[in-house]
């Protein structure tokens, strides 16, 4: 481990980006695969690095939904979620905005108020015993179309568990417009949700576009395309609209096909406000130390900029005025103790 290595290890965190079911670890997927054994998921946790082998996004997204399908009641989506947050806690994340996919879930067979009350029992517990304050973002699989659109959008606004503070969007982009899905977005805004939808992942910079006036977005999931166009990369810097950046996702994806071109460099460069996150990171082989380790080589970041990045991620987050100044505070102190 280098010393930079060392410094991000401990580093105070917030992660925006991770979804919830791709944060299953192989130990977590292998013991959930042998409870199902009529899944094609192997119960080897060495057997699953090939299994999360990716020929590009499409077989992501069908090895993904396979790992979906493990979780078939509420125990264990209640397993799941704390194991998580156990992860989590080990890179010294104090807070993260899981993404969740209710209608995943409750399309399987799952209640819905048991999906919520599994996932919130999780949360207060992680909190407690671990110290990961766990919020959640309710998503829209869009491949699953306006029917999935319509079930999330009314768990969201209709049960509203406590942990939850945005409304998104995920799965594949092309052959998916973002602006089908305004009036759930609409629906959910007027709840009080913030929005945080995928774009620019696989598909142009129009994504990104689409998203910021359809959706009305204030974080961009990705927006991977973003530096395509130069008018879009003012708008974002102009008005902070954050995007959630996750390179190693997107070389595992085949979003971007060189890591050492990702385009993280020319977002910065353009005064975006850019946070590091780990997306998928069991199926991608990272975790959000690990991508702080990228970043910091392809940004050519010492100490103090890697703590940049982490406040950027307090910014950006939805967390109130006090949790943002208390982590902030934080990362600051252990910087000020790393240099001493």
């Amino acid at each position: 481990m280098s010393v930079l290595d060392s410094f991000i290890a401990g580093l105070p965190k917030a992660e925006l980006h991770v979804h919830h079911v791709g944060s299953a670890s192989p130990r977590i997927v292998a013991e959930l695969a042998a409870r199902h054994p009529d899944s094609p998921v192997p119960t080897d946790p060495e057997a699953l690095a090939d299994f999360f082998t990716f020929r590009d996004f499409a077989h992501f997204i069908e090895v993904y939904l396979s790992v979906v399908d493990l979780i078939r009641d509420a125990e264990d989506v209640r397993l799941l979620t704390y194991e998580v947050a156990r992860d989590m806690a080990r890179q010294n994340i104090r807070y993260a905005e899981l993404t969740v996919t209710p209608f995943s879930s409750t399309r399987r067979g799952i209640p819905d108020a048991a999906f919520v009350e599994a996932i919130e029992d999780a949360r207060k517990a992680a909190e407690t015993e671990l110290g990961v304050a766990l919020r959640w973002c309710f998503d829209i699989p869009g491949e699953a179309g306006l029917e999935a659109a319509e079930e999330t959008a009314r768990i969201a606004c209709e049960l509203k568990p406590e942990g939850l503070v945005s409304f998104g969007l995920g799965g594949p982009e092309i052959g998916v417009p973002r602006p089908q899905f305004k009036p759930y977005f609409d629906r959910a805004i007027a709840a009080g949700l913030h929005s945080v939808p995928h774009a620019g992942e696989t598909t142009g910079p129009q994504t990104i576009w689409d998203a910021l006036v359809d959706l009305r977005a204030e974080r961009i999931g990705h927006g991977t395309s973003a530096p395509q166009d130069p008018d879009l990369l003012a708008h974002l810097a102009e008005h902070r609209i954050p995007l959630e950046v996750c390179p190693t996702s997107n070389l595992a994806t085949r979003a971007v096909t060189d890591l050492e071109q990702h385009p993280i460099k020319e977002m910065v460069a353009a005064g975006v406000l850019v946070t590091v996150n780990s997306d998928d990171p069991p199926m991608f082989g990272t975790d959000l130390n690990r991508e702080y380790g990228v970043a910091a080589r392809l940004l050519e970041l010492d100490a103090t900029g890697i703590a940049g990045l982490a406040k950027n991620a307090v910014e950006a987050s939805f967390m109130d005025t006090a949790g943002k100044a208390a982590l902030r505070a934080e990362i600051d102190a252990y910087t000020a103790a790393w240099r001493g």
